[in-house]
């Protein structure tokens, strides 16, 4: 099954020699196709530029990477791929606008075809790991990184089940896409036919078995109610593990309060327990520059002038922790920080 999974990522390859190219890590891409999938969701799909070198394929991923796509603002964010693994031709994201968030689903939905950007990866902090039985949860848009899995498995063989969770069914992307999957593992689970949001304990009734793994991407509630679920459940519904992507930035755990000094801005700053660097930092210098919220990206990380750093990435060296800081979620060890910003 493992193979299975793992060959999904190089069907490409398979019977012939790569050529040896070096891999653009950041290429220059164009939006090749826009679509409206739902109710304030599109997808893009990215591809290679008019006048690019012929026959150049784009970098390979596996289900659950994710790219980093800088906008035309100069905005970076991270997207989940949701397309196909075997296309070295394109990649696919999808997007729900949001009207009062950062800016970026904003900025993505008025991008038209021809538009160009710049990605860097793909890089993956969601691997699809080998597991005799899945259950897949998916809340909204967090579909995007669960939809190459469901491929990944049911080609397979494996055990698997999905419940996608939504609002209704409108604002819902990629529900004809998943009527071309095994119907009777998937269930579809509209707040509005069910008189709101399904239970922890509902959707862990769903896993097919024991020894069952399971992969949630969705809003913080519903990570909250499966974890409480799983918390009081039998053997009989207790998933082995649970492999989790959040739509929001972790609540700060084990915090404590410190000081930050700007150096060339100016001025002191102070950090309660329950608050992340960033977000404290983020309404003296709102131009700040960050993408992930939850460690992983780097595109946060900045220069520590003097104190002692409480490291809560997973993205910076050993060599880069003796000066950086990730601001998303790291924090003070001490009581005070001096800032290169």
């Amino acid at each position: 099954m493992g193979a299975a999974i793992s060959a999904v990522g190089r069907l490409s390859t398979v019977g012939r020699r790569p050529p040896v190219i070096a891999v653009d890590r950041a290429p220059r891409l164009v939006v090749r196709e826009v679509r409206i999938e739902a109710r304030d969701v599109v997808s893009l799909r990215l591809g290679r530029r008019p006048g690019d070198p012929a026959g150049v394929t784009l970098p390979p991923w596996r289900p659950g990477a994710h790219l980093d796509v800088v906008l035309p603002s100069g905005r970076v964010r991270q997207y989940s791929l949701c397309g196909d693994p075997a296309d070295r031709s394109s990649y696919r994201v999808a997007v729900r606008r949001i009207a009062d968030g950062g800016g970026g689903s904003r900025e993505v939905h008025e991008l038209a075809a021809g538009a160009e950007v710049s990605v860097r990866g793909p890089r993956s902090a969601f691997p699809l790991i080998q597991a005799p039985r899945y259950l897949f949860l998916a809340g909204g848009i967090g579909i995007t990184p669960i939809l190459p899995m469901l491929r990944a498995v049911a080609a397979s063989g494996a055990d698997w089940r999905f419940v996608y969770a939504g609002r209704d069914r409108e604002s819902m992307p990629f529900l004809s896409e998943l009527a071309e999957l095994a119907p009777s593992r998937v269930v579809i689970r509209a707040d509005a036919e069910h008189g709101g949001p399904a239970t922890g304990a509902e959707l862990l009734t769903h896993a097919p078995g024991g020894q069952t793994t399971g992969y949630l991407c969705g809003p913080p509630p519903m990570l909250a109610a499966v974890r409480a679920a799983m918390a009081s459940a039998g053997p009989e519904r207790r998933l082995a593990a649970l492999h989790v992507e959040r739509f929001a930035a972790p609540p700060v755990l084990g915090g404590r309060p410190f000081t930050v000094e700007l150096a060339r801005a100016g001025g002191i700053l102070e950090v309660p327990a329950d608050r992340s660097l960033l977000e404290v930092l983020g309404e003296r210098l709102p131009d700040v520059a960050y993408s992930c919220r939850q460690g992983f990206c780097g595109t946060c990380r900045t220069r520590v002038l003097a104190g002692a750093v409480e490291h809560r990435d997973r993205v910076l060296t050993e060599p880069e922790r003796g000066g950086m800081m990730a601001i998303c979620v790291s924090r003070a060890e001490g009581d005070r920080l001096v800032l290169d910003l």
